[in-house]
């Protein structure tokens, strides 16, 4: 249920009544008024336009219109959200590095536990951490240059 607001000075209602009187003609402003009257209150970009045809007005007191600046100024400015990147940027670019390694590890080495952990987060495209990339050249280096000797 919508709150009534309380008696007293109703500062954006007076800026409305006293622009629908200067423009009778405009449905803006009526649309306004109406909402304004029917919901109890307009958003920060209706407040704004109000404030616009409102300043063209020569009979509104400034203390008015300053007071009116102030409830737009303190509302919320909403932002539409962007783009979310994963729509325009492929899911994942692998490493063919570490596919290579993991490959040439595991070629020697079927068995080796670890290696094969990676192999299944490289293969479910999950990034390899810094450290993990560490151990994989590790391996590599342990594993395949003592086969070389």
């Amino acid at each position: 249920m919508i709150q009534k607001k309380k008696l007293g000075v109703d500062v954006v209602l007076d800026v409305l009544k006293e622009a629908q009187a200067a423009f009778p003609a405009s449905e803006f402003i009526s649309s306004l008024l109406f909402q304004y009257q029917e919901r109890g209150g307009l958003s920060k970009k209706q407040l704004e336009g109000l404030l616009s045809k409102a300043s063209k007005v020569p009979g509104i007191a400034e203390a008015k219109l300053a007071t009116l600046q102030a409830i737009i100024l303190k509302k919320p400015t909403r932002y539409k959200s962007p783009v979310p990147l994963l729509a325009t940027q492929p899911l994942s670019i692998k490493d063919i590095a570490v596919g290579e390694m993991i490959g040439a590890i595991l070629e020697k080495y079927p068995q080796h536990k670890r290696v094969l952990f990676y192999k299944t987060k490289f293969d479910n495209d999950d990034s390899l951490s810094a450290t993990e990339k560490a151990e994989l050249e590790k391996f590599k280096k342990i594993l395949l240059d003592k086969l070389a000797k």
